[in-house]
Protein backbone atom coordinates (compact mmCIF):
# COMPACT_ATOMS: atom_id res chain seq x y z
CA UNK A 1 0.00 0.00 0.00
CA UNK A 2 1.33 3.29 -0.73
CA UNK A 3 -1.68 5.82 0.02
CA UNK A 4 0.12 8.41 2.33
CA UNK A 5 -3.57 9.13 4.18
CA UNK A 6 -4.09 4.94 4.73
CA UNK A 7 -0.79 4.32 5.97
CA UNK A 8 -1.48 7.40 8.34
CA UNK A 9 -5.02 6.14 9.38
CA UNK A 10 -3.14 2.62 10.27
CA UNK A 11 -0.27 3.85 11.70
CA UNK A 12 -2.57 6.71 14.30
CA UNK A 13 -4.82 3.50 15.13
CA UNK A 14 -1.74 1.78 16.33
CA UNK A 15 -0.44 4.48 18.43
CA UNK A 16 -4.32 5.96 19.57
CA UNK A 17 -6.11 2.73 20.44
CA UNK A 18 -3.51 0.17 20.47
CA UNK A 19 -0.47 1.41 22.83
CA UNK A 20 2.15 2.01 19.78
CA UNK A 21 4.67 5.16 20.25
CA UNK A 22 4.30 7.39 17.95
CA UNK A 23 8.02 7.14 16.55
CA UNK A 24 7.68 2.94 15.80
CA UNK A 25 4.57 3.87 13.53
CA UNK A 26 6.30 6.02 11.84
CA UNK A 27 9.22 4.18 11.65
CA UNK A 28 7.52 1.16 10.34
CA UNK A 29 5.50 3.06 7.45
CA UNK A 30 7.51 5.53 5.96
CA UNK A 31 9.83 2.76 4.24
CA UNK A 32 6.78 2.24 2.08
CA UNK A 33 6.54 5.76 0.83
CA UNK A 34 9.55 7.04 -1.85
CA UNK A 35 8.40 10.22 -2.02
CA UNK A 36 10.07 12.63 0.45
CA UNK A 37 6.36 14.81 0.22
CA UNK A 38 4.71 11.70 1.08
CA UNK A 39 6.36 10.71 4.22
CA UNK A 40 6.56 14.82 4.77
CA UNK A 41 2.97 14.35 4.92
CA UNK A 42 2.50 11.04 7.05
CA UNK A 43 4.82 12.16 9.59
CA UNK A 44 2.53 15.23 9.56
CA UNK A 45 -0.82 13.22 9.69
CA UNK A 46 0.61 11.49 12.22
CA UNK A 47 2.06 14.03 14.97
CA UNK A 48 -1.21 16.05 14.47
CA UNK A 49 -3.26 13.30 14.37
CA UNK A 50 -1.74 12.16 17.79
CA UNK A 51 -1.69 15.71 18.93
CA UNK A 52 -5.01 16.44 18.28
CA UNK A 53 -6.73 12.58 18.71
CA UNK A 54 -8.99 13.83 21.94
CA UNK A 55 -10.30 16.87 20.97
CA UNK A 56 -11.67 14.97 16.82
CA UNK A 57 -11.77 11.75 18.55
CA UNK A 58 -14.72 13.23 21.01
CA UNK A 59 -15.80 14.92 17.87
CA UNK A 60 -16.62 11.67 16.30
CA UNK A 61 -19.20 11.09 19.14
CA UNK A 62 -21.51 13.84 17.71
CA UNK A 63 -20.90 12.87 14.12
CA UNK A 64 -21.43 9.00 14.47
CA UNK A 65 -24.72 7.10 15.58
CA UNK A 66 -22.51 4.28 16.43
CA UNK A 67 -18.44 4.08 17.56
CA UNK A 68 -16.20 2.82 15.02
CA UNK A 69 -13.84 2.65 16.97
CA UNK A 70 -13.87 -0.96 18.39
CA UNK A 71 -15.19 -2.70 14.66
CA UNK A 72 -13.27 -0.71 12.19
CA UNK A 73 -10.68 0.91 14.21
CA UNK A 74 -8.11 2.45 11.07
CA UNK A 75 -10.91 3.69 9.35
CA UNK A 76 -12.13 5.50 12.96
CA UNK A 77 -8.75 6.92 12.53
CA UNK A 78 -9.13 7.58 9.17
CA UNK A 79 -11.93 10.46 10.30
CA UNK A 80 -10.02 11.71 12.72
CA UNK A 81 -7.62 12.49 10.34
CA UNK A 82 -9.89 13.81 7.94
CA UNK A 83 -11.16 16.67 10.39
CA UNK A 84 -6.78 17.33 11.47
CA UNK A 85 -6.55 17.86 7.34
CA UNK A 86 -9.74 20.05 7.53
CA UNK A 87 -9.34 21.96 10.95
CA UNK A 88 -4.78 21.93 11.41
CA UNK A 89 -3.36 21.24 8.33
CA UNK A 90 -5.98 23.44 6.87
CA UNK A 91 -5.93 21.48 3.69
CA UNK A 92 -8.57 22.62 0.61
CA UNK A 93 -11.53 21.19 1.67
CA UNK A 94 -12.52 19.24 -1.59
CA UNK A 95 -8.86 17.65 -1.56
CA UNK A 96 -9.21 16.59 1.71
CA UNK A 97 -12.17 15.13 1.68
CA UNK A 98 -11.86 13.37 -1.28
CA UNK A 99 -8.56 12.14 -0.28
CA UNK A 100 -9.29 11.13 3.09
CA UNK A 101 -12.72 9.07 1.38
CA UNK A 102 -9.56 7.26 -1.62
CA UNK A 103 -8.27 6.11 1.04
CA UNK A 104 -11.45 3.77 2.50
CA UNK A 105 -10.74 2.01 -0.49
CA UNK A 106 -6.68 1.51 0.19
CA UNK A 107 -7.58 0.14 3.40
CA UNK A 108 -10.41 -2.41 1.57
CA UNK A 109 -12.84 -0.54 2.91
CA UNK A 110 -14.85 0.08 0.36
CA UNK A 111 -18.29 0.21 1.65
CA UNK A 112 -17.67 2.54 4.30
CA UNK A 113 -16.22 4.91 1.87
CA UNK A 114 -20.19 6.77 1.64
CA UNK A 115 -20.36 6.92 5.58
CA UNK A 116 -16.23 8.72 5.70
CA UNK A 117 -18.16 11.25 3.01
CA UNK A 118 -21.11 12.02 4.86
CA UNK A 119 -19.38 12.28 8.50
CA UNK A 120 -17.21 14.91 6.97
CA UNK A 121 -19.35 16.79 4.91
CA UNK A 122 -21.64 16.87 7.94
CA UNK A 123 -18.72 18.42 10.15
CA UNK A 124 -18.28 21.24 7.63
CA UNK A 125 -22.13 21.87 7.80
CA UNK A 126 -22.45 21.97 12.06
CA UNK A 127 -18.67 22.96 12.05
CA UNK A 128 -19.00 26.19 14.35
CA UNK A 129 -21.81 24.57 16.44
CA UNK A 130 -19.10 21.58 17.05
CA UNK A 131 -16.32 23.87 17.68
CA UNK A 132 -18.37 25.55 20.17
CA UNK A 133 -19.23 22.44 22.17
CA UNK A 134 -15.07 21.33 21.85
CA UNK A 135 -14.20 24.36 23.03
CA UNK A 136 -16.25 24.28 26.00
CA UNK A 137 -14.12 21.61 28.10
CA UNK A 138 -10.39 21.90 28.76
CA UNK A 139 -9.52 18.47 27.76
CA UNK A 140 -10.90 19.08 24.58
CA UNK A 141 -10.20 22.27 23.51
CA UNK A 142 -6.37 21.44 24.21
CA UNK A 143 -6.66 17.79 23.37
CA UNK A 144 -5.74 16.86 26.42
CA UNK A 145 -6.52 13.88 29.40
CA UNK A 146 -8.41 15.26 32.38
CA UNK A 147 -6.17 14.30 34.76
CA UNK A 148 -3.37 16.14 33.12
CA UNK A 149 -5.50 19.43 32.56
CA UNK A 150 -6.31 18.99 36.91
CA UNK A 151 -2.76 18.11 37.72
CA UNK A 152 -0.94 20.70 35.43
CA UNK A 153 -3.48 23.23 36.43
CA UNK A 154 -2.85 22.45 40.09
CA UNK A 155 0.88 22.96 39.51
CA UNK A 156 0.97 25.62 37.41
CA UNK A 157 -2.37 27.63 38.20
CA UNK A 158 -1.76 31.07 36.75
CA UNK A 159 0.10 29.01 33.63
CA UNK A 160 -1.99 26.38 32.94
CA UNK A 161 -3.44 27.38 29.67
CA UNK A 162 -0.32 28.33 28.13
CA UNK A 163 1.38 25.62 28.90
CA UNK A 164 -1.68 23.74 26.99
CA UNK A 165 -1.37 25.90 24.28
CA UNK A 166 2.17 26.16 24.10
CA UNK A 167 2.50 22.56 24.34
CA UNK A 168 0.24 21.97 20.80
CA UNK A 169 2.75 24.63 18.98
CA UNK A 170 5.10 22.98 16.35
CA UNK A 171 8.51 23.35 18.08
CA UNK A 172 11.65 24.95 15.94
CA UNK A 173 14.31 22.57 15.49
CA UNK A 174 17.35 22.65 17.23
CA UNK A 175 20.74 21.95 16.70
CA UNK A 176 23.74 21.15 18.53
CA UNK A 177 27.42 22.13 16.63
CA UNK A 178 30.01 19.35 17.50
CA UNK A 179 32.34 21.68 18.40
CA UNK A 180 35.15 19.20 18.58
CA UNK A 181 34.44 19.45 14.32
CA UNK A 182 33.73 22.77 13.70
CA UNK A 183 33.49 26.13 15.36
CA UNK A 184 29.18 27.37 15.27
CA UNK A 185 29.87 29.98 13.08
CA UNK A 186 31.67 28.09 10.49
CA UNK A 187 28.63 25.46 9.98
CA UNK A 188 26.03 28.47 10.78
CA UNK A 189 27.61 30.25 7.16
CA UNK A 190 27.67 26.51 5.53
CA UNK A 191 24.19 26.22 6.10
CA UNK A 192 23.05 29.58 5.03
CA UNK A 193 25.09 29.43 2.16
CA UNK A 194 23.26 26.09 1.66
CA UNK A 195 20.06 28.31 1.38
CA UNK A 196 18.86 26.85 5.09
CA UNK A 197 17.04 30.02 7.20
CA UNK A 198 18.78 29.49 10.44
CA UNK A 199 20.29 31.70 13.28
CA UNK A 200 22.50 30.79 16.04
CA UNK A 201 20.49 30.37 19.66
CA UNK A 202 21.06 33.52 22.00
CA UNK A 203 22.29 32.18 24.76
CA UNK A 204 22.86 28.19 24.11
CA UNK A 205 26.72 28.38 22.87
CA UNK A 206 26.36 25.63 20.79
CA UNK A 207 22.90 25.74 19.85
CA UNK A 208 21.41 26.84 16.00
CA UNK A 209 17.55 27.18 15.44
CA UNK A 210 15.39 26.69 12.29
CA UNK A 211 11.77 27.88 12.59
CA UNK A 212 10.44 24.54 11.14
CA UNK A 213 11.56 20.73 10.86
CA UNK A 214 13.50 19.52 8.07
CA UNK A 215 15.36 16.36 7.16
CA UNK A 216 18.68 16.85 9.05
CA UNK A 217 20.12 13.51 7.38
CA UNK A 218 19.98 16.21 4.06
CA UNK A 219 21.80 18.93 5.37
CA UNK A 220 25.33 19.62 4.83
CA UNK A 221 27.63 18.12 7.54
CA UNK A 222 24.87 15.73 9.16
CA UNK A 223 27.60 12.43 7.95
CA UNK A 224 30.36 13.88 8.73
CA UNK A 225 29.03 14.61 12.46
CA UNK A 226 28.92 18.14 13.14
CA UNK A 227 25.76 18.41 14.47
CA UNK A 228 23.29 16.78 15.79
CA UNK A 229 19.50 17.30 17.29
CA UNK A 230 18.89 18.41 20.36
CA UNK A 231 16.53 20.83 22.41
CA UNK A 232 17.82 24.10 23.50
CA UNK A 233 16.57 22.82 27.23
CA UNK A 234 18.29 19.32 27.46
CA UNK A 235 21.38 21.64 26.04
CA UNK A 236 21.65 23.76 29.05
CA UNK A 237 22.57 20.40 31.16
CA UNK A 238 26.14 20.33 29.88
CA UNK A 239 26.58 24.12 30.96
CA UNK A 240 25.12 23.05 34.45
CA UNK A 241 27.18 19.92 34.60
CA UNK A 242 30.49 22.00 34.34
CA UNK A 243 32.56 18.82 33.47
CA UNK A 244 36.48 19.62 33.31
CA UNK A 245 39.05 17.68 31.44
CA UNK A 246 40.11 14.80 33.56
CA UNK A 247 36.73 14.02 35.59
CA UNK A 248 34.65 11.02 35.90
CA UNK A 249 31.65 11.39 34.58
CA UNK A 250 28.37 8.93 34.36
CA UNK A 251 25.43 9.94 32.24
CA UNK A 252 22.58 7.68 34.12
CA UNK A 253 19.45 6.46 32.07
CA UNK A 254 21.63 7.48 29.29
CA UNK A 255 19.69 6.67 25.84
CA UNK A 256 20.26 8.28 23.38
CA UNK A 257 23.34 9.54 24.19
CA UNK A 258 22.56 13.34 23.50
CA UNK A 259 23.65 14.50 26.45
CA UNK A 260 26.25 12.10 27.22
CA UNK A 261 27.95 13.27 23.60
CA UNK A 262 27.33 17.02 24.23
CA UNK A 263 29.58 15.99 27.70
CA UNK A 264 32.17 14.40 25.41
CA UNK A 265 32.14 17.50 22.92
CA UNK A 266 32.65 19.99 26.30
CA UNK A 267 35.73 18.40 28.12
CA UNK A 268 38.44 15.35 27.80
CA UNK A 269 36.56 13.26 30.01
CA UNK A 270 36.42 9.77 31.50
CA UNK A 271 32.41 9.03 30.48
CA UNK A 272 30.25 5.89 31.40
CA UNK A 273 26.79 6.08 29.74
CA UNK A 274 24.53 4.33 31.79
CA UNK A 275 21.34 2.56 30.26
CA UNK A 276 18.77 -0.07 31.74
CA UNK A 277 17.54 -1.09 28.21
CA UNK A 278 19.93 -2.94 25.42
CA UNK A 279 17.66 -2.16 22.39
CA UNK A 280 18.00 2.09 23.35
CA UNK A 281 21.89 1.87 24.42
CA UNK A 282 22.90 0.80 21.03
CA UNK A 283 21.43 4.17 19.74
CA UNK A 284 23.72 5.57 22.08
CA UNK A 285 26.50 3.56 20.17
CA UNK A 286 25.21 5.06 16.65
CA UNK A 287 25.18 8.54 17.81
CA UNK A 288 28.48 8.23 19.25
CA UNK A 289 29.94 6.67 16.27
CA UNK A 290 28.46 9.57 13.65
CA UNK A 291 30.14 12.22 15.82
CA UNK A 292 33.39 10.87 16.80
CA UNK A 293 33.09 10.42 20.34
CA UNK A 294 34.60 7.75 23.21
CA UNK A 295 32.35 6.71 26.04
CA UNK A 296 32.00 3.24 27.89
CA UNK A 297 28.51 1.86 27.08
CA UNK A 298 27.68 0.03 30.80
CA UNK A 299 23.93 -1.75 30.27
CA UNK A 300 22.53 -1.84 33.94
CA UNK A 301 20.46 -0.63 36.71
CA UNK A 302 20.98 3.00 37.80
CA UNK A 303 19.15 2.28 40.89
CA UNK A 304 21.41 -1.11 41.69
CA UNK A 305 24.76 0.01 41.50
CA UNK A 306 26.45 -3.19 42.49
CA UNK A 307 25.42 -4.98 39.62
CA UNK A 308 27.73 -2.95 37.30
CA UNK A 309 29.76 0.11 38.79
CA UNK A 310 33.85 -0.66 39.88
CA UNK A 311 33.99 0.82 42.93
CA UNK A 312 35.55 4.52 41.63
CA UNK A 313 33.35 7.49 42.29
CA UNK A 314 32.73 10.10 39.86
CA UNK A 315 33.24 13.68 39.51
CA UNK A 316 30.63 14.37 37.85
CA UNK A 317 26.85 12.43 37.66
CA UNK A 318 23.90 13.61 35.17
CA UNK A 319 20.29 11.59 36.21
CA UNK A 320 18.08 12.15 33.03
CA UNK A 321 15.38 10.44 35.26
CA UNK A 322 12.09 8.05 33.72
CA UNK A 323 9.68 10.58 34.21
CA UNK A 324 5.82 11.06 32.55
CA UNK A 325 7.40 13.05 29.36
CA UNK A 326 5.14 15.89 30.19
CA UNK A 327 7.22 18.82 29.05
CA UNK A 328 7.96 17.39 25.89
CA UNK A 329 4.45 16.89 24.37
CA UNK A 330 4.80 19.09 21.79
CA UNK A 331 7.60 17.03 20.18
CA UNK A 332 6.08 13.31 21.66
CA UNK A 333 2.57 14.07 21.17
CA UNK A 334 1.48 10.69 21.84
CA UNK A 335 2.53 10.61 25.81
CA UNK A 336 -1.05 12.59 26.20
CA UNK A 337 -2.60 9.67 24.89
CA UNK A 338 -0.29 6.78 26.77
CA UNK A 339 0.77 8.33 30.09
CA UNK A 340 -1.69 7.44 33.08
CA UNK A 341 -2.44 9.33 36.71
CA UNK A 342 -1.42 6.01 38.01
CA UNK A 343 1.62 6.12 36.66
CA UNK A 344 3.18 8.98 38.31
CA UNK A 345 3.47 7.82 41.91
CA UNK A 346 5.83 4.41 39.86
CA UNK A 347 7.48 7.28 38.32
CA UNK A 348 8.56 9.45 41.56
CA UNK A 349 9.20 5.84 43.49
CA UNK A 350 11.70 5.09 40.49
CA UNK A 351 13.47 8.53 40.63
CA UNK A 352 13.82 8.83 44.47
CA UNK A 353 15.69 5.14 44.10
CA UNK A 354 18.15 6.36 41.58
CA UNK A 355 18.65 9.44 43.08
CA UNK A 356 19.25 7.59 46.22
CA UNK A 357 21.41 4.90 44.43
CA UNK A 358 23.81 7.35 42.78
CA UNK A 359 24.47 9.78 45.54
CA UNK A 360 27.14 7.63 47.46
CA UNK A 361 28.89 7.35 44.24
CA UNK A 362 30.07 10.96 43.81
CA UNK A 363 32.91 11.97 44.87
CA UNK A 364 33.55 14.73 47.58
CA UNK A 365 33.47 17.97 45.77
CA UNK A 366 31.61 16.84 42.84
CA UNK A 367 28.18 17.61 40.99
CA UNK A 368 25.30 15.95 40.46
CA UNK A 369 22.69 17.34 38.04
CA UNK A 370 19.13 15.74 38.28
CA UNK A 371 16.65 16.44 35.01
CA UNK A 372 13.42 15.73 34.21
CA UNK A 373 11.46 16.52 30.99
CA UNK A 374 8.28 17.05 33.09
CA UNK A 375 6.33 19.98 34.32
CA UNK A 376 5.34 17.98 37.64
CA UNK A 377 5.90 19.03 40.99
CA UNK A 378 5.67 15.47 41.91
CA UNK A 379 8.35 14.70 39.77
CA UNK A 380 10.42 17.66 40.42
CA UNK A 381 11.47 19.82 43.34
CA UNK A 382 8.84 17.15 45.53
CA UNK A 383 11.42 14.31 44.90
CA UNK A 384 14.50 16.74 45.20
CA UNK A 385 13.36 17.77 48.55
CA UNK A 386 12.01 14.31 49.96
CA UNK A 387 16.14 13.39 49.14
CA UNK A 388 17.10 16.37 50.81
CA UNK A 389 14.92 15.32 54.00
CA UNK A 390 17.69 14.81 57.35
CA UNK A 391 20.59 15.04 54.86
CA UNK A 392 23.68 17.07 56.16
CA UNK A 393 26.43 16.11 53.04
CA UNK A 394 24.57 17.98 49.98
CA UNK A 395 24.30 21.46 48.82
CA UNK A 396 21.74 22.80 46.28
CA UNK A 397 23.79 24.89 44.14
CA UNK A 398 22.33 28.12 43.15
CA UNK A 399 20.62 27.91 39.67
CA UNK A 400 18.95 30.36 37.10
CA UNK A 401 18.78 30.33 33.35
CA UNK A 402 18.25 33.33 31.07
CA UNK A 403 14.56 30.70 30.53
CA UNK A 404 11.95 29.55 33.00
CA UNK A 405 11.56 30.13 36.62
CA UNK A 406 12.73 29.16 39.85
CA UNK A 407 11.20 25.86 41.51
CA UNK A 408 10.68 25.77 45.39
CA UNK A 409 14.09 23.92 44.43
CA UNK A 410 15.62 23.81 41.44
CA UNK A 411 14.34 25.49 38.06
CA UNK A 412 11.93 24.69 35.92
CA UNK A 413 11.47 25.60 31.90
CA UNK A 414 8.03 25.59 30.81
CA UNK A 415 7.11 24.58 27.63
CA UNK A 416 7.32 27.73 25.06
CA UNK A 417 9.61 29.52 27.59
CA UNK A 418 12.48 30.46 25.69
CA UNK A 419 10.76 28.52 22.63
CA UNK A 420 12.21 25.79 24.45
CA UNK A 421 10.42 22.09 25.78
CA UNK A 422 9.68 22.38 29.20
CA UNK A 423 12.67 20.75 31.44
CA UNK A 424 13.53 20.85 35.26
CA UNK A 425 16.97 20.79 36.64
CA UNK A 426 18.42 20.60 40.61
CA UNK A 427 22.05 20.28 40.98
CA UNK A 428 23.32 19.35 44.29
CA UNK A 429 27.38 19.24 45.27
CA UNK A 430 28.19 16.56 47.61
CA UNK A 431 30.24 18.41 50.21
Amino acid sequence: MNDTRALAAQALADVALRGASLRDAMEQRAPKLHDPRDRALLMALLSDGARWWLRFDAALDHLLDKSLRRKEPEVHALLVLGLVQLEILQLQDYAAVAATVEATRALNRPRLSGLVNAVLRRWQRERETLLTQLDAQPQTRYAMPPWLVETISADWPTRADDIFADSNREPPLMLRVNGRRIARDVLLEKFRADGYDIQAHPWLRDGLVLPHSTDVTRMPGFSDGLFAVQDGAAQAAADLADVRNGQRVLDACAAPGGKACHLLERADIALTALEFDAGRAKRIRQNLDRLGLQAAIQIGDAGNPQSWWDGKLFDRILIDAPCSATGVMRRRPDVRLHRRASDIATLVAQQQRILTALWPLLAPGGRLVYITCSLLRAENEAVVEHFLAGRNDVDVLPLTLPAGQAAATGWQILPGDGDLDGMYYAVLEHR
